[in-house]
């Protein structure tokens, strides 16, 4: 019983805390990727302007509405280079919820006195040692000329314009490896006077998604993808859910482990009421009654461990909830203690595993247990 106690406790946690971690991940994710993104089916860029995209715009679910236009480049800082992502965006982007817990150092207000300026990644950072309280020092960008022609200079094949960075964001590599200008700044880097490479929305509370994706790809037609979450970063959800059921069934191993010391158990017991067994027999009981009789013990055993071990689960990751008794043993920007998010499902799940595997180990008990019943009955 203790073992199965165990096992359902470790559990119960090891899946409350990878919900947790999967949740601190996800939010930081959410921060920049949108809950749907519209882009073209075929080229780089789309006219926004089109009647579809403004009726759109008015669309009372929608709770932000972003313009993007984005390439990459070449990025100069001094000696040091490196090639980005530049990401214009719209000034619909900064009002995003929760975009400044992001934001590691500066700010992201890139619009000053009819002045550009940009927000950079910490790999950007890291790379091209960029000190954004040098006022005299700008982050240069170089990017291909439109319809350039072959020259006789290279350097007339590249448009230049340079930016002073004022913030830096910290996410995920992927992301940290972009710059943030203004969508107007952008425009007149890759000369584009009205297209965009896609259109960032954020729906308002309670709206539902897929609901809202569907009617969005009738109305656009085959012309363009509109994409979920799930579908802008489909590897990082796999990994997620990879690493979850790895860990579950490296777990449940564990607990199989533990619930097959019931047929040990139950073997010690037959061996404990030889005289019970050989009374109960003679007087009229069958081997199902006896089979019946130490399944059930089995079964009890187990899930008496299973539900205490559920139950003890629960008040631990309620109190770590509440009060991080458990830290992570540095400082971190994100979260300083473990973080915990509890699921039912993770419960109905661990409930049902136990019991599976009880029901096999009881039975086979139960059947080990009454093999030589008439042979106890000559013993005795």
């Amino acid at each position: 019983m203790l073992g199965v106690f165990v096992g359902s406790a470790a559990l119960v946690i090891i899946l409350s805390v990878f919900n947790g971690f999967e949740n601190v991940v996800l939010s930081m994710y959410n921060n920049f990727t949108p809950e749907i993104r519209i882009e073209p089916k075929l080229g780089k860029t789309f006219n926004p302007n089109t009647e579809v995209f403004k009726s759109l715009r008015k669309d009372e679910r929608i709770d932000n509405y972003t313009e993007v236009l984005q390439e990459k480049a070449l990025l100069r800082y001094g000696d040091a280079q490196f090639i980005g992502l530049v990401k214009g965006v719209s000034s619909d982007f900064f009002k995003r919820k929760r975009l400044d817990s992001t934001l590691v150092e500066g700010s992201f207000n890139l619009i000053r006195d009819n002045s550009f300026y940009a927000a950079i990644g910490s790999a950007i950072k890291l790379y091209l040692t960029v000190n954004i309280n040098d006022n005299f020092k700008d982050i240069q960008i170089f990017s291909p000329r439109k319809r350039s022609g072959i020259s006789i200079n290279p350097a007339e094949e590249f448009v230049v314009n340079a930016i002073h960075p004022v913030g830096v964001f910290q996410i995920q590599h992927a992301f940290d490896e972009s710059i943030l200008v203004p969508i107007e700044f952008a425009r007149n880097l890759w000369d584009e006077e009205k297209n965009v490479s896609a259109i960032e929305i954020y729906l308002k509370p309670k709206q539902n998604i897929d609901n809202f994706q569907k009617d969005i790809e009738n109305a656009l037609g085959k012309d363009f993808t509109v994409k979920n979450r799930i579908q802008q970063d489909q590897q990082l959800y796999k990994t997620l859910n990879v690493e979850r059921w790895a860990i579950f069934f490296i777990l449940t191993f564990v607990m199989i482990i533990a619930i097959f010391n019931i047929v040990g158990t139950l073997t010690m017991l037959v061996i404990d009421k030889k005289k019970d067994i050989a009374i109960l027999t003679s007087i009229g009981a069958g081997t199902g009654l006896i089979r019946k009789i130490f399944f059930i013990e089995g079964m009890m055993i187990a899930l008496t461990g299973c539900f205490a071990g559920m139950l003890a689960g629960l008040i631990f990751c309620v109190i770590q909830q509440q009060f991080g008794l458990i830290t992570m043993g540095q400082e971190s920007f994100i979260t300083d203690a473990y973080p915990v998010a509890m699921k039912i499902a993770d419960f109905g799940l661990v409930f049902f595993t136990v019991t599976l595997i009880s029901i096999i180990a009881s039975g086979i008990s139960s059947r080990l247990s009454v093999k030589n019943v008439y042979n106890l009955k000559e013993d005795l």
